[in-house]
């Protein structure tokens, strides 16, 4: 199913079930075919389950611009506003994560009864003065440059610790080789925009003013977006939010830890 932004951008979503909403926001390069292990799970206990392929990404249009943080805020606002959902529970992966928390700071929680941060790459990523936990501009930069030398080989470099294979995670080559496909389709141009504008956003003013129950969900061996720097500084940002990590889970933790993460999510949305 598709609908149009304001923009006139086309973008793709999928939506099952029935019951109180669940919106799955998918991680950075990847779509909704991540959420394969969380949808039917969710749908079979009675919830609507819905999911975006953002601009750039999976199904949707690839237009030349709108490949940061505020516009990925107001896509997720738009198809809010499409399906008129209510007392949705928001949950976002990695820069997914990134897109949940603007779109809080950007159109409130009205529309919202509860937030989850999976994996996700927050509060601020850049180094600053005022934020010595930060990452140095300098490696963004390599980053980018990797990408504008050898994308494919990026992305392969990536996989074993995305999985934190090396922690006995049971992962097979054709679930990683179904992983870096899911990236390598995504345009390259937005894979790029879109992670330089989250390393330059500061959702910290943001996070302190959620209202609505949030949990935060984080693998303890997150090799790309170490707990220290985001999962734990965001929860303690969050008033009243509710903190949890997986000590042998790494990044794609939606994958190696389905159970243990479906069932966290699941106590969540009952609570």
């Amino acid at each position: 199913m598709f609908f149009e932004t304001a923009d006139g951008t086309r973008l793709a979503y999928e939506d099952y079930g029935r019951g109180p909403a669940i919106v799955f926001v998918p991680s950075w390069a990847l779509n909704s075919d991540m959420w394969e292990y969380q949808i039917p799970y969710f749908t079979d206990r009675g919830h609507r389950c819905v999911t975006l392929d953002r601009r750039g990404h999976g199904r949707s249009e690839r237009p030349s611009t709108g490949y940061d943080l505020d516009t990925s805020a107001d896509d997720l606002a738009a198809l809010l506003d499409h399906l008129d959902l209510r007392e949705v529970t928001l949950v976002g992966h990695s820069i997914g994560g990134a897109e949940v928390a603007r779109y809080l700071s950007r159109h409130g929680e009205e529309r919202i009864a509860r937030v989850a941060f999976v994996s996700a790459v927050l509060p601020f990523l850049k180094l600053t003065e005022d934020n010595p936990e930060g990452v140095p501009e300098a490696v963004l930069q390599d980053t980018l440059d990797d990408f504008r030398t050898d994308r494919p080989q990026w992305f392969t470099r990536q996989a074993q610790a995305w999985y934190a294979t090396h922690l006995k995670n049971r992962v097979s080559e054709a679930l990683v080789d179904w992983t870096l496909r899911q990236c390598m389709s995504a345009s390259p141009w937005a894979t790029a925009q879109l992670l330089a504008s989250s390393f330059h956003t500061d959702h910290r003013d943001g996070l302190r003013r959620i209202s609505v129950p949030a949990l935060v969900v984080h693998g303890g061996a997150d090799f790309g977006a170490p707990p220290a720097v985001t999962g734990r500084r965001t929860a303690e940002l969050i008033p009243g939010a509710d903190y949890r990590e997986y000590p042998t889970a790494g990044h794609g933790l939606f994958v190696t830890h389905r159970d243990q993460l479906n069932a966290d999510l699941l106590e969540f949305v009952k609570s």
